[in-house]
């Protein structure tokens, strides 16, 4: 899926969705907005992927007349919330009432390294070499995650063995 696919998505949704909202977009979707050349499947959001509220189902009516794929991430269940957060989530517009964004991609980062995957680091890099993301920072997050691993079921060895495997490819 490309941008534009997704900008056709949110133009639609805005246009559907009378009531004022905020919608923030990570993974793959997020990230090709951003500029990343890789493919992206589906469009990530942050949400509650049990309790649907009405902007997520207007959203799954929307993907199904679009054939596209959209899914709930309850991201904070799966890595702590980095400290600047709010101010590090960047603005992709507002389409009709919904205002939205590229949430914080610290969090997009940690959340990728803790699954590992060869796509998820080339993602991290992608968002290194981008400037969004200060790999000094990242690392100091990402040892302040480790320090919560349990709370999040957040294996340690893996999670550092990820994020060596990360500054390897960026060195």
């Amino acid at each position: 899926m490309e941008a534009e696919r997704i900008r056709k998505f949110l133009i639609a949704l805005g246009e559907r969705y009378p009531h004022s909202a905020q919608l923030y977009l990570l993974g793959g979707s997020a990230l090709c907005l951003l500029g990343s050349s890789r493919p992206t499947i589906d469009i990530d959001y942050v949400g509650d992927d049990l309790k649907k509220d009405p902007l997520q189902k207007t959203m799954e009516v929307i993907a199904r007349e679009m054939d596209l794929a959209v899914e709930a991430v309850p991201i904070d269940k799966f890595i702590p919330a980095s400290v600047n957060r709010r101010k590090n989530n960047i603005p992709v517009g507002k389409f009709g009432k919904i205002e939205v964004y590229i949430f914080d991609p610290y969090s997009i980062a940690l959340s990728k390294i803790d699954r590992g995957f060869d796509t998820d680091l080339d993602d991290v890099v992608f968002l290194v070499k981008r400037g969004l993301v200060n790999m000094e920072e990242l690392d100091l997050l990402a040892r302040a995650v480790l320090r919560q691993s349990r709370e999040y079921d957040l294996d340690s060895a893996e999670f550092l063995g990820h994020l060596q495997e990360l500054k390897n490819r960026l060195s």
